[in-house]
């Protein structure tokens, strides 16, 4: 299958609904980007939606459908592909003229890239025999951006029949989302987010499109996101022993990013890209060496070229000069913008009033929360529809949210059937629980109100992240349940406004502006601050009852980070060569950092390093 795009960068998965039909937005244009199966009612609502838009047939499957969720979305991912295959057919017809789609695939494009300079060829030349042979190689020449998928491999319950027996593993989410994904006619990837999921893994070995044919390519390929080089090593070994290549290790920041926010031991980001660009070689060489061993015990082709695997990035970047610095000095093969594309309606799925809310956010209205009921540190916008929903209740003395997709469920505290932390049956238990506690002084009030907070900090992510496209779909729903929740990266406070496509690309290349007036640093800088103020957090939490354990991790996450902070210094001269002041600028920042680091570190508790 195709590897790569006419472009160097793609739009990662955005909550439930902000990119569930970006292909059908972008894909015709190039532009890769990533849906979310986690919620497969929502891949059939967005079905229903398509098919009428594009006069397609359309047959229900519903929940009482035996294999459902597979079903759903083998059909959801079929129409896409269609659609788009349809796009760029309906392309080829145009003609090259301002308005036309055709026009704006070429002018979308980097640049450098080949197509785009031969299309500006084009336009030069006079003669009209020529000038057409020209055209049609061009037509010709089109490509589609690929139609990929998430799959978080935490997100697996255990399904049950309607008598209340569990179903057997296939039909998990994760299993069942893959297995859908495997049966559609895509030609893309899965990629694999929020670490690892031992039966999901070997799952793959039952499909053969993730295998390589005999002339060494795939159907279908594997992406796996990662924060830091062992993970990518680890996970991409694991895979390599069941005969499954990864085509591709998408970095993420661990905290510069939107959605969940996976932080490492301190780890920034520019170390572990370091990392990558110096192991690069020797990773594909020795998962190759077990990818070929598994294959041949298998008795299958072992391709005789090691295959391509791509090294991406995402999470903070924020103007151009990052963009062509990752990939000229790390060998990035693509950098991922989500966030910033969150304000182009062009491009992903956003309700107006949400869309507005985004549009003025500042840095103030950003922050990483504990409203995940999966435990895991949550980027979210402050104001949101959703928190409005959360607080009504909570006032209304009925804390919680009926809990009906059941996608987050986990705490098994209370029932044997696991729940969600922010429904309002846990909700209720656990604070029933808590004022039994403060009655039988078992814990201070002053303990009471502390867990109370945390427990009405959770909210309906299943819910909240998918009703945006429900909104913008007219598919009807109660009023009370229309709430948004909406996931942004701290990156979002430099860009303000509404963008257009063209906008928002001329901005990744270069050609256009999109920041707003507020001072932004590198994105080295805004990561490493919130690394900084992350541990200072981990260390006023842990201070008072601090076991071995833990003083072991602050030390270790606290020098990680001044690691990483000698390694920008030596850096300096690279990333702004011949830009003296900007060197200057984020030494100050780098050593304002360090002074912090130091001041934290003597607070309170010199023994934690």
């Amino acid at each position: 299958m195709q590897l790569t795009t006419p472009h160097t960068f793609h739009l990662p998965v955005m909550g439930l609904a902000f990119s569930i039909d970006s292909p059908v937005k972008v894909a015709r244009f190039g532009i890769s980007s990533v849906v979310s199966l986690s919620d497969d009612a929502l891949l059939e609502h967005t079905r229903s939606h398509y098919s009428q838009v594009y006069n397609r047939p359309y047959e229900p499957i519903t929940d009482k459908e035996e294999d459902y969720r597979a079903k759903r979305t083998t059909a959801f991912l079929n129409l896409l592909n269609e659609i788009v295959k349809e796009q760029l057919l309906e392309m080829r017809t145009q003609d090259f003229t301002p308005e036309t789609d055709l026009t704006k695939y070429f002018t979308l494009l980097p640049d450098a890239s080949p197509l785009s300079i031969k299309y500006k060829q084009m336009l030069q030349v006079k003669d009209e025999a020529q000038k057409k042979l020209l055209q049609d190689e061009l037509r010709n020449a089109l490509v589609a951006g690929k139609i990929d998928v998430n799959i978080m491999t935490k997100l697996d319950k255990t399904n049950y029949s309607k008598t209340g027996e569990p179903l057997s593993q296939e039909y998990s989410d994760a299993l069942a989302a893959l297995r859908g994904f495997a049966n559609s006619t895509v030609n893309s990837s899965v990629v694999f987010s929020a670490g690892m999921n031992m039966r999901l893994f070997a799952y793959l070995e039952q499909f053969p499109c993730f295998l390589p044919d005999a002339k060494g390519h795939f159907e279908k390929t594997v992406i796996i996101k990662v924060s830091d080089y062992r993970s990518a090593l680890v996970q991409g070994k694991i895979l390599a022993k069941k005969g499954i290549w990864v085509s591709e290790f998408r970095i993420e920041s661990g905290l510069n990013c939107g959605g969940h926010a996976f932080a490492t031991d301190g780890y920034l980001i520019g170390p572990i890209l370091e990392e990558f660009k110096q192991n690069r070689q020797t990773l594909q060489a020795e998962l190759y060496s077990l990818f070929s061993s598994a294959l041949a015990s298998k008795g299958l082709h072992v391709p005789v070229e090691i295959p391509a695997q791509r090294i991406t990035m995402q999470g903070g970047i924020g103007t151009a000069a990052e963009h062509d610095f990752l990939q000229d000095y790390y060998g990035i093969d693509a950098t991922g913008w989500g966030t910033p594309f969150l304000l182009v309606p062009e491009a992903t799925t956003v309700d107006e009033p949400t869309l507005q809310q985004l549009s003025a956010a500042k840095a103030e209205d950003l922050y990483l929360s504990s409203i995940s009921p999966l435990g895991v540190p949550f980027n979210a916008l402050r104001g949101t529809s959703s928190e409005e929903l959360k607080q009504m209740r909570i006032d209304k003395g009925k804390p919680g949210s009926p809990c009906v997709k059941k996608h987050l469920v986990s705490s098994t505290e209370f029932t044997e059937e696991p729940i969600c932390t922010a429904s309002r049956k846990y909700q209720r238990r656990k604070l029933e629980q808590l004022q039994e506690q403060v009655q039988t002084q078992t814990i201070t009030q002053e303990v009471y109100l502390s867990e109370e907070a945390k427990v009405l900090a959770k909210e309906c992510l299943c819910e909240g992240l998918a009703n945006s496209a429900l909104q913008l779909f007219n598919i009807g729903k109660k009023a009370a349940t229309k709430a948004v929740t909406i996931c942004p990266g701290p990156n979002l406070a430099y860009f303000s406004g509404v963008f257009k496509l063209q906008q928002m690309v001329d901005h990744i290349y270069g050609r256009f502006n999109a920041l707003n007036q507020t001072y932004r640093p590198h994105m080295f800088i805004n990561e490493l601050k919130m690394y900084v103020e992350y541990w200072k957090n981990k260390k006023a939490e842990q201070l008072e009852n601090l076991t071995d354990k833990q003083e072991k991790y602050l030390s270790s996450f606290w020098q990680n980070m001044q690691d990483g902070i000698a390694y920008y210094k030596q850096l300096l001269p690279e990333l702004f060569r011949n830009q003296l002041e900007r060197q200057v600028l984020m030494l100050d920042e780098l050593l304002d950092a360090e002074d912090v680091l130091l001041q934290a570190r003597l607070s309170k508790a010199e023994a934690i390093v």
